[in-house]
């Protein structure tokens, strides 16, 4: 082989590896954050996992700002923060167990990109009569969703993956 080709793969490993590091974002590799641990790195992208404070009033209006809605989360540490998510409200927000939220904290403030909505156990029923069918020795022709999660990501993160 020439110098120049050698010269070239090398170039192209080292382009690699740089895309590898630098080019993926680090929320891609991240664990989940508490609240408090988000307020600790702010401006930095992080996930977060909480249940919705159905204690505090949810703020839309579809018809004033459809790309406005901000709600109260409750982590498992049971700190609390107030999230502003700049799209429209999914529709099953409150019915959902917990949410997956990720984006970065402003202040006190969750801005958030992307919402990953933990829905309710909608087949506990089912699951219950499956259960009930193997204790009892028979099978179910009925089978339930083992886990089933709605995603909400904004127009501005759509356009940076």
């Amino acid at each position: 082989m020439k110098k120049t080709h050698i010269f070239i793969l090398v170039g192209i490993a080292v382009l690699i590896v740089a895309l590898i590091i630098f080019g993926f974002p680090s929320s891609d590799f991240s664990t989940y954050d508490t609240i408090s641990s988000a307020k600790s790195k702010q401006g930095k992208y992080v996930h977060l996992i909480a249940k919705l404070d159905k204690s505090q009033p949810i703020e839309y209006d579809a018809v004033k700002n459809p790309n406005y809605l901000t709600f109260s989360i409750i982590d498992s540490l049971g700190s609390q923060t107030k999230v502003v998510y700049h799209n429209s409200k999914p529709t099953e927000l409150e019915q959902s167990e917990r949410v997956v939220l990720q984006g970065k904290m402003q202040g006190d403030v969750f801005e958030c990109q992307t919402i990953t909505l933990k829905c309710p156990s909608k087949y506990k029923d089912d699951k219950k009569q499956m259960e009930k069918s193997v204790v009892a020795g028979g099978e179910s022709n009925t089978t339930a969703p083992a886990n089933e999660t709605n995603t909400y990501q904004s127009k501005d993160s759509a356009v940076k993956k």
